[in-house]
């Protein structure tokens, strides 16, 4: 099993919102890839409430079932765009993806 996790910190505003919409948005996209990706097992997202300077705004868990698996999730097309809607919308992105 391959586990994905990513951390945003969002811009204050981005595709005319501000962070907390985009938050919301990025969140509702994520989610839309549940069940439609071949090998994605779980996804899950959720938003820092701490506020701290070194705090990022939203975290993405997911699990995949194997290495190939990330790829397929990696290069889908639903999966490109959204990536597109948060490149746009983010400051900083910081990822780690591991096999336990």
């Amino acid at each position: 099993m391959i586990k994905h996790i990513v951390f945003w910190r969002l811009k204050e505003a981005a595709h005319g919102n501000d962070r907390a919409t985009n938050a919301r948005l990025i969140r509702e996209k994520l989610q839309a890839l549940q069940g439609q990706i071949p090998g994605l097992l779980k996804l899950e997202v959720g938003f820092d409430f701490i506020g701290a300077d070194t705090s990022s705004h939203v975290a993405l868990y997911s699990e995949m079932t194997d290495r190939a698996a990330l790829e397929v999730y990696q290069q889908h097309p639903l999966h490109q765009a959204v990536a597109g809607f948060i490149k746009e919308a983010c400051l900083e992105r910081r990822a780690v993806d591991y096999e336990c």
